[in-house]
Formats: C-alpha cells, sequence, structure tokens
C-alpha cells in the first residue's frame, strides 16, 4: 500500500450541513475568481504560475478586518473558522 492516500481510510465521522453541492461549488468558483484577480491572472493556466508566500500568524490575523465590529458576517468567512491550523 502507497503511504501517500488521498483519503485515508477506516475514519468514522460526520460533517455539518453547509448547503447544497451547488451552493458550495458557485462559493468555490467565487473564491477562485478573486484569487485569479489578486494574481492579475486571466486564465487558470496563468494561475500555475504564481508564487504563494507563506506569512506569520500575526500577519495572517492583520490581514482580517479589525478595528470595526463586524455586525453581518458573510457566509462563507469566519474569522474564528479561517484561522484553525490545518
Amino acid at each position: 500500500t502507497s503511504t501517500k492516500k488521498l483519503v485515508p481510510e477506516g475514519v468514522e465521522g460526520i460533517v455539518p450541513y453547509r448547503g447544497t453541492l451547488a451552493e458550495n461549488i458557485y462559493q468555490m468558483i467565487g473564491g477562485v475568481r478573486s484569487s485569479m484577480g489578486y494574481c492579475g491572472c486571466k486564465t487558470l493556466s496563468e494561475m500555475r504560475n504564481v508564487e504563494f508566500v507563506k506569512i506569520s500568524s500575526a500577519g495572517l490575523q492583520e490581514s482580517h478586518p479589525h478595528g470595526i465590529t463586524i455586525t453581518d458576517e458573510a457566509p462563507n468567512y469566519s474569522k474564528d473558522h479561517s484561522s484553525q491550523k490545518k
């Protein structure tokens, strides 16, 4: 067996409902389009040539909105959820 499996086997769990597949794909496409805009890419092929920069946890915190009271969080964004280590 390969040590580089994409999906672990023998693990059970549940995932909270996060909407329909169409809603989730729509959000993902929006994220890809936004990323392309930040990188100045017009095509997905151009995205293969971008460079990613690792930032510190302080930089990550600074990149989030701060100094304001958020009255209505975006449906696909949560500061608490996005800062979890993976």
